[in-house]
């Protein structure tokens, strides 16, 4: 399904009804990848996985976008689908992004899951790495990118033992637009810090973190969760960054138990 927001054309799936959950994908990814969510919950909740502008079937304009609007767009959904809040679960980028979205929309979450993120800004040699990352995919394209983010992207179980993830990771980095790609190294680089906004987030979250993930490492997690008053704090032992597709069962039922601990 599509949907217009601020002139560009987005892609969504929505499946199944009760508490609304909208899944915010990670860079350099697309929706699909929260398909063992999707299949797992949409029986129980009403799930909806955006494509951020840039990546999927979304459009993918090459101009300068800050991540507040990409939260803008997330707004716009819930405003096409007459939803007044959700539970916001945002994974890497999607976690900045539901970040930048609590502190514009605030009043329209119901809760929070931030997954294998971080509040922080980029410091200079994060900035750097994007730089380089935009250059790589400039010049070399996205067969180049696939190679560079799928050791950050995947923990090393995940690489010696799941090659039908690491081949799905590889593929859609591979099909990602290159525009979306360098628009989002821009929006990361260009993110507030987020820090000294936790402690204003009021609903119920969960802070999510695959046991190894060095991009987004464990202290990162414990600062969010020691910061936003009353959220807990989950370790997914031999996952990476994806901690959703490297132990879906475990995440999933982390997800359902904070759900449903809502009503």
């Amino acid at each position: 399904m599509f949907y217009q927001a601020h002139g560009i054309r987005l892609a969504y799936d929505d499946e199944g009804s009760g508490i609304p959950l909208v899944f915010l994908h990670a860079f350099p990814l697309n929706r699909s990848m929260w398909t063992p969510q999707i299949t797992a919950l949409s029986g129980q909740f009403r799930t909806i996985a955006i494509d951020l502008r840039g990546h999927g079937e979304s459009d993918a304009p090459l101009w300068s976008f800050s991540l507040e609007q990409y939260a803008d767009d997330v707004a716009a959904l819930l405003d096409h689908l007459n939803i007044p809040q959700a539970v916001l679960v945002g994974l890497s980028m999607g976690g900045y992004i539901s970040l930048a979205f609590s502190r514009q929309y605030g009043n329209r979450l119901r809760a929070l899951v931030l997954a294998d993120t971080r509040a922080q800004a980029d410091g200079p040699e994060g900035r750097t790495g994007r730089f380089h990352l935009a250059q790589t995919t400039y010049t070399q394209g996205t067969e180049a990118v696939a190679t560079t983010m799928l050791p950050k992207l995947l923990g090393a179980t995940s690489l010696k033992r799941k090659p039908e993830l690491v081949e799905y990771v590889r593929r859609t980095i591979q099909h990602t637009p290159v525009s979306g790609i360098l628009v989002d190294l821009m929006a990361m680089a260009g993110r507030p810090d987020s820090v000294a906004h936790l402690p204003a987030i009021s609903c119920p979250t969960l802070v999510v973190i695959g046991e190894e993930d060095h991009t987004t490492p464990l202290i990162d997690a414990q600062l969010m969760a020691s910061h936003i008053p009353n959220a807990r704090l989950a370790v997914i032992p031999a996952a990476g960054h994806l901690s959703n597709c490297e132990q879906p069962e475990v995440f999933n039922d982390l997800l359902r138990g904070f759900v449903e601990g809502l009503r």
